[in-house]
Parts: C-alpha cells; structure tokens; sequence
C-alpha cells in the first residue's frame, strides 16, 4: 500500500514511512498529511522520525499541475511543509537509507537531525528537465552557501553522503542499513532524556535567529535568558517546597 504511514505515537516518537514506489516520490496529498501532522501533532508526541520503504529514500515530488493556478497551488503545498518542518514544536529526524533528489533533499535538510548510509546520493535533477529550482534556492544557500548551492542546481551534479555531511545537509554518515537503525535509535533515546519544551524553544531560537544579525541576536539572546532563568528557578523553588 503506497503513500504515508504514521504510527500511533509510542513513548513520544511518532513514526512515520514513506512508500510511493520505487522512487518514493511526494504526492500532494502526502505533503498535505505530513504538513497537518508537524503543525498539529498528536498530545504527548516529541520527535517525529521519517523513513522510507524500498532503495530510495525521496527522488522528488509528483507533477500534477498544468494551468498556471493549478501550479501556484501546487507550490503553495511545497512551500507550507517546508515552512513546517521549520516551525514544528516536534523534532524532526531524517533516517536515509537511500537516495535522495530535489524535493526529497529538501525535506531532509529541513530536519532537526538527518543520517544516511554511506552509499546514498544526493541531487538536484530540475537542470536536468529544464527548471530553475526556485523551492531549492529559497534555502539551499543558506545551509551550503551560494557557491556550491549554484554548482549543484546548475549541474545536477550528485554528491556523496559523506559531502553532504561536509555541506551541513547531513549530520552523519553510516555504513549500513543495520548501523543506521542504531544510530537513529540511539539519537531519538538522547532526545527523549531532555524535556520536548526545551527542545521546542531551542527550535524557536534558531527559527527567530535566521532573519536576525548577530547582534540583534544577541539582544534577544538577553530576554530569552532571562525568561529561562526564572522559569528554572521557580520550577526549583516547587521542588525544594514539594
């Protein structure tokens, strides 16, 4: 059965595989569901962890559109999961088992912690079929900066799992299937030591921190501390009280 399936959370992880054939390409309703679930996640959920059946992990998204409305649409669905997996209080966690293209690296990027078997690879084909692709550019050259992010739209060229940790696409790379399920274990049981809150605010730093230099950074680093000292010195007090 193709599409996306989401598990019933267990222990604050929600799980979540991707199967749309041999390529495991996003149709829009699947984009629709993985947006409505980061926005809106079940109570008690904490980290959302995305996989993918078969030897692909993402080779993109399925083209629909033909009218001008249809594709503005189209791209307005592309746009908000992107804008989702950036404002979701869950984190994200990307398990690669295999390659990833286009839209599919952008949806792994955009996640809290990505790690891939050492033999995936990663591109951006729409050279390749005549496009500009202007969803990629939007973040693209924020994460590898302009120069490489132009080589590989302009190229296509497809880049090793462990060049993409080097460009800060992944965070790891690792040798097998059986080493990735470990490592993914592993890092889920880190996150869910620490409060889902803190991290939730953690991503809300980073979020506010992009469109801001780094001294009006700084400045909203000041009322961020505060508001966190006092929220852990009265949550002290509870507990010496209690």
């Amino acid at each position: 059965m193709g599409g996306l399936t989401v598990a019933t959370p267990a222990e604050g992880v929600v799980e979540v595989e991707l199967d749309n054939g041999s390529d495991n390409l996003l149709s829009i309703a699947m984009v629709e569901q993985l947006t409505e679930l980061l926005l809106r996640p079940p109570a008690g959920a904490h980290v959302l962890r995305l996989r993918a059946d078969g030897s692909a992990f993402c080779l993109g998204r399925e083209r629909a559109g033909t009218t001008p409305e249809d594709l503005h649409a189209e791209t307005e669905v592309l746009v908000g999961l992107q804008r989702a997996l950036r404002r979701t209080k869950l984190v994200t966690v990307a398990q690669v088992q295999g390659d990833a293209a286009g839209f599919g690296v952008g949806v792994l990027a955009a996640c809290d912690v990505a790690v891939a078997v050492s033999t995936a690879k990663f591109w951006f084909p729409e050279v390749g079929i005549g496009l500009a692709p202007a969803l990629v550019l939007a973040w693209l050259p924020k994460v590898v900066g302009e120069r490489q992010a132009f080589w590989l739209t302009a190229t296509g060229e497809k880049i090793t799992a462990a060049r993409a940790v080097e460009l800060g696409l992944l965070n790891a790379v690792v040798s097998g299937p059986d080493e990735l399920t470990k490592d993914i274990d592993e890092r889920i049981t880190a996150l869910r030591k620490h409060d889902p809150r803190i991290h939730a605010e953690i991503r809300e730093m980073l979020q506010a921190g992009r469109s801001l230099d780094e001294d009006q950074a700084l400045e909203l680093s000041i009322d961020r501390l505060v508001v966190g000292g006092l929220r852990r010195l009265r949550l002290l007090g509870d507990a010496t009280n209690s």
